[in-house]
């Protein structure tokens, strides 16, 4: 099941809701994460209805149109504590774009190329380095948005180590050329 779908059980532990609170709920909980469009929301919503694990709750016509009200099944409850309860294979990011970009600019370019890209990409990486660090800083930030700084800050820390250590190995490669 998609991590979407997931998150939007998780959600629906709050009670029942329709699809436009529920991507408002994801949004504010997850407010760095990629976005859910309001389409895979009710495509989701629809998968979990046909696969027992959310049921309609009822209707609610608040100052709009109708809307389904979805509320988790026993079946729904017992896959998200299922998934709650399963830990994330570690698995390296071997099909990272930059990897891919450092590798082709190596074959197709050169080394002098693929120096230029990993110096762009370090500059890049560096501000939003920046970016993330005055989230934390900011008193109005919530946790969501402090957990899920750290989290890119860990990642963005990890990627510039291994620019730094490719950038020796292509400045290594340009000596060895020469």
């Amino acid at each position: 099941m998609s991590l979407a779908a997931n998150v939007l059980l998780g959600l629906l532990t709050a009670g029942p809701q329709h699809g436009y609170e529920l991507k408002k709920a994801y949004d504010a909980r997850l407010p760095r994460a990629r976005p859910l469009a309001f389409g895979q929301v009710y495509g989701t919503l629809g998968r979990l209805q046909r696969d027992g694990l959310v049921a309609e709750a009822g209707h609610d016509r608040e100052g709009g149109p109708d809307r389904t009200l979805f509320e988790l099944t026993d079946a729904g409850r017992e896959s998200l504590a299922a998934w709650l309860g399963t830990v994330e294979p570690p698995a390296p990011d071997a099909a990272n774009p930059l990897l891919a970009k450092v590798v082709v600019a190596l074959v197709a370019e050169g080394h002098e190329r693929a120096h230029a890209y990993l110096l762009a990409q370090r500059a890049a990486h560096t501000a939003r380095l920046r970016e993330l660090t005055a989230v934390k800083t900011d008193p109005a930030a919530s946790l969501g948005d402090v957990i899920a700084a750290d989290l890119a800050i860990v990642h963005l820390d990890a990627d510039l180590r291994w620019l730094r250590t490719t950038l020796d190995r292509v400045a290594e490669l340009h000596r060895e050329v020469r």
